[in-house]
């Protein structure tokens, strides 16, 4: 099917890129200036902002709250942003609709963020993060059922890097992985997936801008091939979580997601994909009013549900 024409009509009106160096603060305070105000944002029972306190020092976190029992399921929420934009507030709308349609806590992660802070020191706060939630659950008001980690473009690429070092680790705490779009691989050759040439331009996020943003989180001395950096470089993904990876039909990284999925079904990883006709990278934070779109966060909960933690 064609691109959704909601979509369509809100992306012929953005400007083409000019090939201009990016600038992460200006890039920002673009995104804080389509922020919510409060009292538009979706209801839960609470809403806390808090600190984590880690073996990756503290790291803010957002604590969502869906109703007023004592105890819930947990979801650790990695936002996306490639890996320099993003925050809690430009993905509280879906860190709120994860928590309401899942009957999950969700907590959002306030990682550290390139180029301030390049690789790994996102991906070491989120992971620390995950270990906090599973050691402080009595505090937190954790039932022991799931403890499901969750994230979108490059906060996908963590919940897959999260995943396998919890795995190495001996960390078997996490019961589910939620990939929205991920971006699993860091190496940006056009001739590697076919959704790179196929949706390369006109389609909100392009192929010819991978490279240069994601250039901040790598620029630390970070490679490509390290599976933690390209976590689809992971030669044996066996024994890692069951796994929800959502990919969009317009999307450049919907290949590099897709593979992934067949990869973990192969290596005996309970894993679902699920394609969205006519979405384009981003939709759940930008789209997900659109009631095709929003269904994720009910296909979010029956995975949840169909696989109940231990």
């Amino acid at each position: 099917m064609p691109l959704h024409p909601q979509i369509a009509k809100i992306l012929a009106t953005l400007p083409a890129p000019d090939g201009s160096p990016l600038d992460p603060a200006a890039l920002r305070a673009n995104e804080a200036a389509r922020i919510l105000p409060a009292d538009q944002r979706l209801p839960l029972h609470a809403v806390v902002d808090a600190t984590a306190v880690t073996s990756a020092g503290e790291v803010p976190v957002r604590i969502y709250t869906p109703t007023d029992a004592a105890e819930h399921s947990i979801i650790v929420y990695f936002h996306g942003g490639a890996f320099f934009l993003g925050s809690l507030d430009t993905h509280d709308h879906v860190a709120r609709a994860l928590a309401s349609e899942t009957g999950h806590k969700v907590i959002s992660v306030g990682y550290r963020l390139a180029p301030e802070a390049p690789f790994p020191a996102g991906l070491e706060d989120c992971y620390a993060v995950v270990r906090w939630a599973a050691s402080t659950g009595g505090s937190l008001g954790w039932d022991g059922g799931n403890l499901a980690i969750a994230g979108d473009s490059s906060g996908g690429n963590f919940v897959a890097a999260v995943a396998a070092k919890a795995h190495d680790d001996g960390f078997h705490h996490i019961t589910h992985q939620i990939l929205y779009y991920p971006s699993l691989d860091l190496d940006f050759d056009a001739n590697r997936y076919l959704s790179l040439r196929e949706n390369a331009e006109g389609y909100g996020l392009e192929t010819a801008g991978l490279k240069p943003f994601n250039a901040f989180y790598l620029d630390g001395g970070a490679e490509p091939g390290d599976p933690l950096v390209s976590p689809i470089k992971r030669a044996d993904l066996t024994g890692l979580p069951p796994a929800l990876i959502v990919t969009a039909e317009f999307d450049p990284l919907r290949d590099e997601g897709e593979l992934y999925g067949r990869r973990l079904d192969e290596a005996g990883v309970d894993t679902t994909v699920s394609r969205y006709s006519g979405a384009n990278h981003g939709f759940i934070q930008n789209f997900s009013w659109i009631p095709e779109f929003h269904r994720v966060f009910a296909e979010t909960s029956e995975f949840l549900n169909r696989s109940p933690g231990k």
